[in-house]
């Protein structure tokens, strides 16, 4: 599951190396779609890991990447769509054990429901691996975009945040229908700094999707999400936020209409 030598460092221009997936004791593999379009040169490839939400799996969004293939957008594409491990509590897949958000915050802190941050940083483990990956089969992490639907949202901006090798390097990250976790206080800040990552995140652009009839990320989570975000140094600019009148907790053909123009611009196709 490890790499050789520095997974971030650049990588030579070459003959286009196998995608070797890693395992986990646990999980089912991830479904990865290949590129449609062969790239002569490694580095002019694209990944894209697409995280699913909480009682999904991978299969629950290999349609995504089949109308964005079938319609030869983005074909330079590759597609890593990994899948949680069954949550025995919630007897469900999740990438962490669920929270669950109330329009209103609670009358008092202790009544908080407690975030599940060891089964978050275990997950961000796993995604960094999968990084890694697409690292070791010569895509630069300027070249990989990382995202998510719900909770698959949420551990792709806690990665960005807190990954000690990624945090701040990758192409773009996309929340769909999500937040982000360990927003109170400073428990982010207190993760970077033991990963030796600055105060302040970089400019790594943001795709940030929800719709106005989501019940089940309130509008003060995503407000305070939005906040969490600029206080880490991410200026709105490097934010491109929609929301959606008519759409609750779904992913419809106007987000991904939205998100394939997003991708085109943070990961172009590149010439060999």
């Amino acid at each position: 599951m490890g790499s050789v030598g520095d997974p971030t460092a650049a990588v030579p221009a070459g003959r286009p190396r196998r995608m070797t997936l890693p395992k986990s004791h646990g999980r089912e593999d991830p479904v990865y779609k290949q590129a449609a379009m062969f790239t002569e040169t490694p580095a002019h490839g694209a990944a894209f890991i697409f995280i699913h939400g909480l009682g999904d799996d991978a299969k629950g969004l290999e349609d995504v990447a089949d109308q964005f293939q079938k319609n030869n957008k983005l074909p330079y594409m590759n597609w890593i769509l990994p899948n949680g491990i069954e949550d025995k509590d919630a007897m469900q897949r999740a990438w962490y054990r669920p929270t669950q958000f109330k329009p209103f915050p609670a009358d008092r802190p202790e009544l908080k429901e407690e975030e599940d941050e060891e089964g978050m940083r275990k997950t961000v483990e796993y995604i960094e691996s999968l990084i890694d990956a697409c690292v070791n089969k010569g895509i630069p992490p300027n070249r990989i975009i990382l995202g998510g639907f719900s909770q698959g949202a949420a551990i792709s901006l806690l990665t960005d945040l807190t990954s000690a090798k990624y945090g701040g390097k990758l192409a773009g990250i996309v929340s769909l229908m999500g937040y982000l976790p360990l927003a109170d206080g400073y428990k982010i800040q207190d993760l970077r700094a033991k990963c030796g990552l600055p105060p302040t995140q970089g400019e790594v652009p943001c795709f940030l999707a929800r719709g106005k009839k989501d019940q089940l990320i309130p509008a003060r989570i995503w407000e305070g999400t939005l906040k969490k975000l600029e206080e880490m140094g991410l200026n709105r600019s490097a934010m491109d936020i929609h929301e959606y009148d008519d759409l609750g907790h779904s992913i419809s053909a106007p987000v991904l209409g939205d998100l394939c123009t997003w991708m085109q611009r943070v990961v172009p196709k590149l010439e060999d």
